[in-house]
């Protein structure tokens, strides 16, 4: 069923609506090598939100607060019908180690420079943006508990963490009457899958939205990237373009490029782009709430609006999901066998989950 960016769904267990799609603002400034210009960023903002979007996505750090600060300026005349998403825990000054982190003085002290930036008074959803494997989860939900009621921050989400302790944290919070986490953000698409095995699932119990970032895999699943970057002295340069950053990364690889044909040859049949076909490959997922789209031009924001607008033949998800599937791994896979489900439920017939 086609969708519009004015298509409203509810986020995790909230009542807040969001966008099918969100829009990436780490995109909103050219600190980073690539991105978009200040008129540049309004233009796509202004399209989004004319659109009837109203998810966007950015961090304290995006392109050195530049992100922040321009969404500050776009958002003027039309802050309270926007969610604003922001994130807290990268590094805001290097060799200060308390100005990074998931602990209380990082929490308060990111907020509070987020705010000004974003020059609002309330943040709609804090993520706590990259685990750091040494702040007690009490002393980061008590701390996000504490922004809620302070009216800072609505709601609360949580990216880049072990999908064990995302779930320890919502028990707890839900034990100790703590605003709950209601979204969770990782990378998802047709070449990174991993997220099918644990997380998305944890996701899906605990009553958190999906919000997947790089769904077009950094641009690999674009089509742009050909065998002959595999080897190119530019991608493996370090150059700051994004295809060395994608090469830092080991995102061009031949099964990469070998599943982007796949994703192509569909894209074709269907009569769309191959960005259009794998941004809406990852909404099929009914864990997904909005992947979010980091266009750096008002021609790719509005091929990848597109999306929303595509209808899969089953026959051609099959194709698409053959091409990406993943290894779910132990006891997954042993808990789909034939021999489990007999031995557990024998000849009965169960009605399946959704």
């Amino acid at each position: 069923m086609s969708l519009t960016l004015d298509t409203y769904r509810l986020l995790g267990r909230s009542g807040l609506r969001v966008s099918p799609l969100a829009l990436g603002a780490a995109t909103f400034g050219t600190e980073w090598g690539w991105g978009a210009e200040q008129d540049e960023a309004r233009k796509l903002f202004d399209l989004y939100v004319e659109r009837g979007g109203n998810f966007i996505d950015t961090a304290n750090t995006y392109t050195n607060g530049s992100s922040e600060r321009l969404l500050g300026e776009f958002t003027r005349d039309n802050r309270e019908s926007l969610v604003l998403a922001t994130k807290y825990t990268t590094l805001r000054r290097p060799g200060d180690p308390n100005s990074g982190g998931s602990h209380r003085k990082s929490l308060f002290a990111s907020v509070e420079s987020s705010l000004r930036q974003l020059n609002t008074d309330y943040i709609d959803l804090l993520y706590l943006h990259v685990w750091d494997s040494t702040t007690p989860v009490e002393e980061i939900l008590r701390g996000m508990d504490d922004l809620v009621r302070q009216g800072k921050v609505l709601y609360v989400a949580i990216s880049n963490a072990p999908a064990w302790q995302v779930s320890r944290m919502q028990a707890i919070a839900d034990l100790r009457g703590w605003s709950p986490l209601v979204a969770l953000q990782i990378e998802y698409n047709l070449i990174e899958r991993t997220g099918e095995r644990d997380l998305i699932p944890m996701a899906r119990e605990m009553g958190l939205g999906v919000i997947p970032y790089s769904p077009l895999a950094g641009g690999v699943l674009t089509g742009k990237y050909r065998r002959a970057d595999l080897t190119a002295t530019n991608v493996a340069s370090g150059d700051g373009t994004r295809k060395s950053f994608n090469s830092a990364l080991g995102t061009v690889t031949e099964r990469n490029l070998a599943i982007a044909d796949v994703l192509k040859d569909v894209a074709a049949e269907l009569g769309r782009t191959s960005a259009q076909t794998g941004l809406a490959w990852t909404l099929r997922n009914p864990a997904v709430t909005a992947p979010i789209i980091g266009a750096r031009t008002p021609a790719q924001l509005e091929d990848n609006l597109g999306a929303l607008e595509i209808d899969f033949t089953a026959a051609h998800l099959a194709r698409l999901d053959e091409a990406g599937a993943i290894p779910l791994g132990f006891p997954h896979d042993v808990l789909a066998s034939d021999h489990i489900r007999k031995v557990t439920a024998g000849d009965l017939k169960l009605e399946a989950r959704r």
